[in-house]
């Protein structure tokens, strides 16, 4: 069975549409500063970002979740946040001159991520996007986030396209995981929070790229590939 051509981009937030890390991890600095902590250097964050608050608190204090402090220095972290969720937060380079190729032809754009919907829609506001997406899917809009698959099907369905004509765009193996699993093509942005530990090409995500740049010239030739298909076989 033939695959049909892309119709809609569907992207992870953190980590590969935006660069979020350094709100967060000034958020988590002023976390461990509150609580008599030495801060932790940026480069030791950045990897961590995309696996959520409970990660950075399990890297800054050296805690599972299943310590009494846990959840209360977790709502610390997001409280601070919160307060300055945008303030060096900026759409990571090529993502904005992406969206104008996305809306010159005619192809929609999406956002499905695992943030909760009171940090995703605020942060989004502050991106003046040019373009409005055609669905946004946070960690709690769906009683399941990924690595299941249902965030991905929800988004699809609001954008009114079939999930075999979605790219999913993710930096963590959950993204390309609920990807496959939803019926998409998949691409790994290996310029997002890959920690040392992570094995990405292990992934098999039908396509890795190394910058925001190469999402767009993908595309193109996956469609053209596919439209070549259907005429070789009129």
């Amino acid at each position: 069975m033939r695959n049909p051509p892309i119709k809609t981009v569907l992207f992870d937030l953190d980590g590969t549409f935006a660069d979020t890390a350094p709100d967060l991890a000034d958020a988590l600095n002023r976390t461990l500063a509150a609580n008599h902590r030495a801060p932790l250097p940026f480069e030791k964050i950045r990897p961590v970002v995309s696996h959520g608050g409970r990660a950075l608190i399990e890297l800054g204090f050296g805690i599972k979740d299943s310590d009494s402090s846990f959840e209360a220095l977790r709502r610390q972290l997001l409280d601070y946040y919160q307060a300055d969720i945008a303030r060096h937060t900026q759409l990571f380079p090529g993502i904005l001159e992406l969206l104008h190729a996305l809306q010159r032809d005619k192809l929609q754009w999406g956002i499905v991520t695992n943030k909760p919907g009171w940090l995703t829609t605020p942060l989004l506001a502050s991106l003046a996007l040019p373009f409005a997406p055609c669905s946004v899917v946070s960690g709690d809009t769906l009683p399941q986030r990924k690595p299941d698959p249902a965030p991905l099907v929800h988004a699809s369905a609001i954008c009114g396209c079939d999930p075999a004509a979605c790219l999913y765009i993710g930096d963590a193996e959950r993204d390309i995981v609920a990807g496959k699993r939803a019926g998409m093509q998949t691409m790994a942005a290996l310029y997002g929070y890959i920690r040392a530990e992570d094995t990405p090409q292990q992934w098999q995500a039908d396509s890795y790229i190394e910058h925001p740049e190469a999402i767009y010239p993908w595309i193109h030739a996956y469609n053209e590939l596919q439209l070549q298909n259907t005429r070789y076989a009129e």
